[in-house]
């Protein structure tokens, strides 16, 4: 258990350069305590103590502000950063080194038993206010943009940005560190006229020599 909590100390300051020691980390990051409060109530809930599971989340989501489900699954490392408003569904599964900003929903269309929440594979940053709907796969080491919303499949070294979510490139892998920059949101519209202008002028020129 000590060994776990180092690991995620560690983290916090390989993703965010306010962290200034580790005592500081240890007694103010939010997103650490949520994250150790749902290991707490996932061990419960996995042993049958589903009512007691979901009593200590509860607790966790008032003190923190940030929302787990006892049922969820979360992997080695997960950084919230800030956390506030942060939801994350029963079936939602996270890989290793996912990185969450404050609003971020994991979040459910469907009112069946099975799985209906997102799988967010390894090394995956959510931006602030995403929203990653359904029983669909966020492919790893990649990037989901502020404020985007997300309700299909995503490959691998992607960046998604918009209502609904579009995937405006994909990157070379970044294993070896987490990609932060979701403030970077491409206009995809912007980008879509000027295409069709630029298409608009070559078409107008190729007119003119006729």
């Amino acid at each position: 258990m000590f060994r776990t909590i180092r690991e995620d100390i560690r983290s916090v300051f390989d993703r965010d350069p306010a962290a200034r020691n580790w005592l500081e980390v240890f007694l103010c990051y939010a997103g650490l305590h949520a994250v150790w409060n749902h290991r707490i109530a996932h061990w419960l809930w996995k042993h049958h103590l589903k009512l007691l599971a979901r009593i200590f989340s509860q607790l966790s989501r008032f003190i923190t502000g940030i929302e787990i489900h006892p049922g969820a699954v979360i992997g080695h490392r997960l950084f919230i950063d800030h956390g506030m408003g942060v939801v994350i569904g029963e079936t939602a599964e996270i890989g290793d080194d996912v990185t969450m900003y404050h609003g971020v929903t994991l979040g459910g269309v469907s009112t069946h038993k099975g799985k209906r929440h997102p799988t967010i594979s390894d090394g995956v940053v959510i931006g602030a206010g995403a929203k990653v709907l359904g029983d669909i796969r966020v492919g790893a080491c990649s990037r989901i943009g502020a404020n985007a919303v997300v309700v299909h499949d995503i490959p691998p070294d992607s960046v998604v940005v918009g209502v609904p979510g579009h995937i405006v490139h994909k990157e070379q892998p970044t294993r070896k560190q987490p990609d932060l920059n979701h403030n970077k949101l491409p206009d995809v519209v912007e980008q879509t006229l000027t295409d069709l202008l630029a298409r608009v002028e070559k078409l107008e020129k190729e007119k003119q020599k006729v």
